[in-house]
């Protein structure tokens, strides 16, 4: 594992004691990694992405004990289940003592033959693992630009709504929800990067992730208004040239012009 994690790294040790659980433990067939440490860029604040590949008849009982199966990883600060990101196969976990971010994902083998990222394998029982891995169907989830299209007006128009009624909060989480959903990943997008959120996005410096901090907004009301059109004119440089506009464009700039003057 020291080619994955260098040694110096507090993640490391963590990684180290949960494979050396999930090896014990006959349920699990093997032990899976993405992320960071697919991607580059790992260093001390990077999360522990894992995938536990779990017995097709061990699964329920599995996924009914995780929490005690994560507290015999380590020193168990936290944990809880990932609806909330559409994951409920994930379990989200703090470890200590120095406050480590783990995910694992209990999945089955079937879960291999088509993924998002190809992981890479740490630990595995079964070398039909390997070789199942090697030939996934691995597909980004890139969102085709109709996708951005018919969404950014009325999500714009929320906003306005909101700015409109003195709803600052509302509003800024929106243009937030904007940013992460819209914008950045348009960026990624017009920059040749797969699509992703707005994670790391400062490490590529560029005209449009300067244009992007301009999207950000004070609690103020001329600074929403601000950023809102910030956002709009953002998305309109982002869009394919070809793309057909949506008939809300007009409505939510007018919308904006006279209800939030």
């Amino acid at each position: 594992m020291t080619d994955l994690i260098p040694p110096h790294f507090p993640q490391a040790s963590h990684l180290f004691r949960i494979r050396a659980h999930v090896e014990g433990d006959s349920r699990f067939l093997a032990l899976l990694a993405g992320g960071s440490i697919l991607h580059g860029g790992f260093d001390d604040w990077s999360d522990l992405d894992l995938v536990l590949v779990v017995r097709d008849d061990a699964y329920d009982m599995v996924m009914a004990t995780r929490r005690e199966f994560a507290a015999g990883c380590g020193d168990l600060l936290s944990a809880f289940t990932g609806e909330h990101v559409g994951e409920p196969r994930l379990l989200i976990c703090l470890f200590g003592p120095d406050v480590i971010h783990v995910d694992l994902k209990f999945v089955t083998g079937d879960a291999l033959d088509a993924m998002v990222e190809r992981p890479v394998v740490i630990w595995s029982r079964d070398p039909q693992i390997n070789e199942r891995v090697t030939n996934a169907d691995v597909s980004w989830p890139d969102m085709p630009p109709d996708w951005f299209e018919e969404r950014i007006w009325t999500w714009l128009h929320y906003g306005a709504t909101k700015l409109a009624r003195g709803e600052l909060f509302e509003a800024i989480a929106l243009l937030d929800m904007i940013r992460e959903k819209v914008l950045a990943p348009m960026i990624h997008t017009a920059e040749g990067r797969p699509q992703r959120g707005l994670r790391r996005l400062e490490q590529h410096v560029s005209p449009l992730t300067q244009k992007l901090a301009a999207t950000l907004a004070a609690h103020d009301r001329e600074d929403v208004r601000r950023a809102l059109l910030a956002s709009m004119e953002l998305y309109t440089q982002l869009r394919p040239d070809d793309l057909i506009h949506s008939p809300a464009e007009a409505a939510v700039r007018a919308f904006l012009k006279t209800h939030c003057p």
